[in-house]
């Protein structure tokens, strides 16, 4: 699954982003490009679960859709 993540920019960012994603589902398989704000999460945790958690660690997160 992926998300745009507005206001990731830098590593700190990515740690912030890590320790939201992993308070849901601690075995995630995460991949963070700040200068792209993109994110990849591999779980079999649903994508809505995710959200609450990076909004609630200041993360401005939209799930994205594959075409």
């Amino acid at each position: 699954m992926q998300f745009h993540i507005r206001n990731m920019t830098c590593g700190g960012c990515v740690r912030g982003v890590t320790r939201a994603i992993h308070s849901v589902d601690p075995g995630a398989v995460i991949d963070a490009d700040p200068p792209t704000r993109r994110l990849s999460v591999q779980s079999d945790t649903p994508p809505a679960a995710f959200l609450p958690a990076l909004q609630a660690a200041g993360f401005d997160a939209l799930q994205q859709t594959r075409a």
